[in-house]
């Protein structure tokens, strides 16, 4: 999946259409509001089986990126903000890099919620702002001190078809955000009820980990909100997904959200190695991403 491109100029009309304010200066949206209050079913791992990033003619060198956002009920600002400042994110990233395709999703907690892991397709046009809007703020969780973030990399590694990977040997870009540590793994129980898995024993993280990462750049970001639970497990955060994930551990602020996803995409991008195609060569013969 994914054709077409994202643009400010079908950002700002999508969401004019849906009674937000767009600001032409900034390219962020106000009056941003999420309205799904269940599931839905688009989003359900239960009615698909993969999610696809293809190659075409005109993206030639994909760039997959599983943008996964904690919907638990301490996140919603920053959930919000994600959603405010899409239209940046996504539009800044198109004019440096070409082929980068984005899955949403929305992950809370397997122990807790009725709808613990969201999943859109990968889309490089204005289906991308469609799917966050279907996300499902369940604002659950409980009290075992984590979200299931790792659903996030076990999704990326046994429910995503990527030609990047398959035919390129490049990797995606898996990026999770959130305000508590590192979950030490996932439910087999409710982790096969809630995406049809056939596991047979609770999924370790450090295994996943090993696993995920020879398919996917591995980011998480700890948001930093007065309103979230960052401040109360900071150093626990630290700990658990500094020790793992090294220099691919950021904190941001709210305010400072949207530039660190950036830089997050971009760094991995530098390192990648790209096939050559008309679409993507510069006037100097060079790459272009």
């Amino acid at each position: 999946m994914g054709s077409g491109k994202f643009t400010r100029e079908s950002f700002a009309k999508y969401s004019r259409s849906l009674g937000r304010d767009y600001d032409e200066h900034s390219g962020r949206v106000k009056g941003q509001t999420y309205t799904s209050r269940k599931l839905d079913q688009s989003l359900d791992p239960r009615y698909f089986t993969v999610r696809e990033c293809a190659n075409s003619e005109e993206h030639p060198n994909t760039i997959p990126v599983i943008l996964a956002l904690d919907v638990t009920g301490s996140m919603g600002e920053a959930c919000n903000e994600t959603a405010a400042a899409l239209g940046v994110i996504i539009t800044n990233l198109f004019n440096k890099i070409k082929d980068v395709e984005f899955c949403v999703m929305g992950i809370g907690d397997l122990a807790y919620d009725e709808a613990p892991v969201q999943m859109s397709q990968f889309e490089s046009d204005i289906r991308i702002a469609e799917a966050l809007d279907k996300v499902y703020i369940e604002k659950g969780g409980g009290g075992n001190t984590f979200e299931s973030y790792t659903a996030a990399w076990y999704m990326g590694l046994k429910r995503t078809k990527l030609d990047c990977y398959d035919k390129q040997g490049r990797k995606g870009i898996i990026i999770t955000m959130g305000d508590e540590p590192l979950n030490p793994y996932l439910p087999v129980t409710t982790l096969n009820v809630a995406t049809n898995a056939k596991e047979q024993a609770n999924v370790e993280t450090p295994e996943l980990y090993r696993q995920a990462s020879e398919k996917f750049d591995i980011y998480h970001i700890a948001v930093d909100s007065p309103h979230d639970c960052y401040e109360h497990y900071a150093k626990d955060i630290e700990n658990s997904f500094g020790q793992l994930l090294g220099a691919n551990y950021k904190v941001a602020t709210v305010n400072t959200l949207a530039q660190v996803i950036e830089e997050c995409i971009t760094n991995s991008v530098q390192g990648m190695t790209f096939s050559p195609s008309e679409n993507n060569l510069n006037e100097n013969g060079e790459i272009s991403w």
